[in-house]
């Protein structure tokens, strides 16, 4: 019964992101000829075709390592890739401990993985990004990133998963709120290693030299209310064209990092007013919420995986045999292998409260700088980045954590609007 409600599950899944895809290409390419009316005197023609080739290039390739990702799926689970593997290594490591032989079947899992995504990796930056002028990384540094995220894998994710085979082991059948506490605790080492540690093991970065520019930014930071650490430029463009800015960390220790190409791109107004927006997330309690909403999500994911581990069906439907072999390592692949089966029809509510909060942060920025100079920021990152103009609507509400661009500056507009009529409107006499 339930491999009948896997496969249907599978189905939906698949037809419908094919579906999606179809209508994301269709629609752009309909739309690819003229400039949307709001954007005419803003993004040139060329860029608009050019942002339109570049999303049917990247959703086509998306496309296949979807279908890709489905054979894999399919042949670890119905075909029981997953139960021969685990044979093999059963009498493979006969003789070793069962906490070993339960990370060997995950680190084998891992570098398949790891292996079928790795052409599309090459394909996407050295012939996609390539093609469309973003390339600017090397096959060497594209291998020592590999090399080196691959090892940060090891050295972080290896306990992790060792702490919590442990716990399924032994803690009892409230393995799972145990485990929660630990993952909430790796959550927080991450947060607190990931700017000082981690981040520049792949990237320099260097404090905000422009004087003028960080005499600004500070302002804007003091006006808010925002502590932070330092203001600080990443070398992105060695690996990129795309220009982006994000805070990291944590509490006093929350850092500002800003993309060089970001920064080559923007005017002070026009990043000023970006900062603003970014700001208006923390303002908002954005960051907290997404946190506290993505705790109570994987609790609620571990306490679903004690009740499944402890079923017979959940395993035999997906092609094991929890009779033998490593029950405990095998529960938990089947199933964060198959929960994403069943969550893609809920897509669309996570997106849509991503892009509540980008209108949110957007307000702030446009009540703490201009709402002219983010307009002008957003058109300058969509045209560099070759972001589509034309997006799908149906499309669009289903994978885009950002409103899209028509809709996002239609709304500024009219912040913009109502900014300039309230400075406009008589003062009452004092």
């Amino acid at each position: 019964m339930f491999t009948a409600l896997f496969v249907v599950a599978l189905l939906i899944t698949t037809v419908g992101k094919w579906w999606l895809a179809s209508r994301q290409i269709a629609h752009v390419a309909a739309h690819r000829a003229e400039v949307p009316p709001r954007f005419v005197e803003r993004v040139p023609l060329a860029a608009h075709r050019k942002a339109a080739d570049y999303t049917i290039a990247r959703t086509r390739l998306g496309l296949v390592e979807s279908l890709v990702g489905t054979g894999v799926l399919i042949a670890l689970t119905l075909l029981g890739g997953l139960q021969f593997v685990d044979d093999r290594l059963q009498v493979a490591l006969a003789g070793t401990s069962l906490a070993w032989r339960e990370l060997a079947l995950v680190g084998v899992v891992a570098v398949a993985f790891g292996l079928v995504d790795l052409p599309f990796s090459l394909y996407r930056q050295f012939r996609l990004e390539q093609r469309f002028g973003f390339n600017r990384m090397t096959l060497g540094l594209f291998v020592v990133d590999l090399v080196k995220g691959a090892l940060i894998g090891v050295v972080l994710g290896a306990p992790l998963l060792a702490a919590m085979l442990a716990l399924m082991r032994a803690a009892g059948d409230l393995w799972w709120v145990y485990a929660w506490l630990v993952w909430i605790g790796f959550n927080g080492l991450l947060l607190w290693l990931f700017p000082t540690v981690i981040a520049p093991l792949f990237n320099k970065f260097q404090p905000l030299s422009d004087a003028s520019l960080r005499g600004r930014i500070e302002g804007l930071l003091t006006r808010c209310g925002f502590a932070s650490r330092g203001v600080f430029v990443m070398d992105g463009s060695k690996r990129s064209a795309h220009g982006n800015a994000y805070f990291t960390g944590f509490g006093a220790a929350k850092r500002i990092v800003f993309f060089d190409t970001l920064i080559s791109r923007l005017t002070g107004d026009e990043i000023e007013a970006v900062l603003a927006h970014e700001l208006g997330h923390f303002a908002r309690k954005h960051i907290v919420k997404r946190i506290a909403w993505s705790f109570a999500m994987s609790l609620a994911a571990l306490a679903l995986l004690g009740w499944l581990a402890q079923q017979a069906w959940f395993y035999l439907g997906l092609g094991t045999d929890p009779t033998i072999g490593m029950r405990n390592v095998s529960a938990l692949l089947l199933f964060f292998l198959a929960l994403p089966v069943f969550t893609f029809p809920l897509s669309p509510l996570s997106s849509r409260a991503s892009r509540r909060h980008e209108f949110e942060a957007d307000a702030y920025a446009a009540a703490h700088a201009d709402a002219g100079d983010l307009i002008r920021a957003l058109v300058k990152l969509y045209e560099d980045n070759a972001s589509t103009l034309t997006p799908d609507p149906l499309h669009s509400r289903f994978y885009d954590s950002h409103p899209p661009a028509a809709v996002r500056i239609g709304r500024l507009e009219a912040l913009s609007r109502g900014s300039r009529l309230e400075a406009l409107a008589p003062q009452p006499a004092l």
